[in-house]
């Protein structure tokens, strides 16, 4: 298929990369040129303008991933929607909020075209072991899109479709809210083992035991043991974790609807209150795990 990807950051460089070594027709798109250049060089069809994304479909249905911040998805689909032909397919593949997109999808069907939400998981790691999708809006453009994502699941990835408009974003926030609440767990029990009991305990080896088929054996204890192994002490990390606006918003749903969350509403307080000087080892181990997983910057 050919599809464009806008936004070539750390999962939209993989995205794109992922589909073109697939077989499908890539046009890449993003506010750097650079980032255009470098998938230039892997034969994908560089676009420099919006303009030169929506040419380069010729004849063919303009499908276009956005892979851009939350909060530059409006901005950005204003312009668009000037420009591409009615019937094409928008894809957010980001993290926006489920009402956003809601509102979006009714926008952009008004202009003629389609809007899906397809909440991407799978961090830097997607390209190789296969991105989980969450998939939601009009079905007969899902089943349209099912070579991409059978593409972007391999080869361990998955993809489901959830239903109407914003399902598939609502789907992720709650799966990032989990993420939440496993990471503070484990990131606290790392912390109960180096400072509790015993002071001399290789934190390495419990994680190694632990990935053998304990109960909590996970890909986010993978990363954590080879964390301590690799910084036992976390020198260097200031504990500083930022939050993506998930949790927030999953906690403004289970307000709603007076559905009791405490454990995800307890890791959201932490990284809060680590942003106004309260860290420890936890939240240094936090703050390694978001780098380990999804790339993200370390204050």
């Amino acid at each position: 298929m050919k599809i464009s990807i806008v936004g070539l950051g750390k999962m939209g460089s993989q995205i794109a990369l992922k589909l073109h070594e697939g077989g499908h027709t890539v046009i890449a798109h993003n506010r750097s040129s650079n980032s255009v250049d470098e998938m230039n060089k892997t034969g994908m069809i560089a676009a420099y303008s919006k303009e030169e994304v929506i040419s380069s479909f010729l004849n063919d249905q303009v499908i276009i991933w956005l892979m851009i911040p939350s909060e530059t998805v409006d901005s950005e689909l204003d312009v668009w929607l000037n420009l591409i032909p009615k019937g094409s397919i928008l894809i957010d593949g980001g993290n926006s909020k489920f009402s956003d997109t809601k509102k979006r999808a009714e926008k952009v069907k008004n202009m003629g075209s389609i809007f899906l939400d397809v909440g991407t998981s799978g961090g830097i790691w997607g390209y190789k072991n296969g991105f989980s999708m969450m998939v939601g809006g009009d079905q007969s453009s899902f089943e349209i899109i099912k070579p991409i994502l059978e593409t972007l699941k391999n080869p361990e990835g998955m993809y489901q479709y959830f239903g109407e408009s914003g399902s598939g974003h609502y789907v992720k926030m709650v799966h990032n809210a989990i993420e939440y609440g496993m990471m503070e767990s484990l990131a606290e029990g790392y912390h109960l083992l180096k400072e509790g009991s015993y002071k001399n305990l290789d934190l390495y080896k419990a994680g190694e035991v632990w990935q053998h088929h304990s109960v909590i054996t996970s890909w986010l204890n993978e990363l954590t043991k080879d964390i301590v192994k690799d910084n036992p002490n976390q020198d260097g990390i200031s504990g500083l974790v930022a939050e993506s606006g998930e949790a927030r918003w999953a906690l403004e749903v289970a307000k709603e609807f007076n559905i009791e969350v405490s454990a995800i509403e307890s890791s959201f307080k932490v990284r809060i209150e680590s942003q106004k000087g309260k860290v420890n080892f936890a939240t240094k181990i936090l703050a390694s795990m978001r780098n380990a997983f999804g790339g993200h910057k370390i204050n």
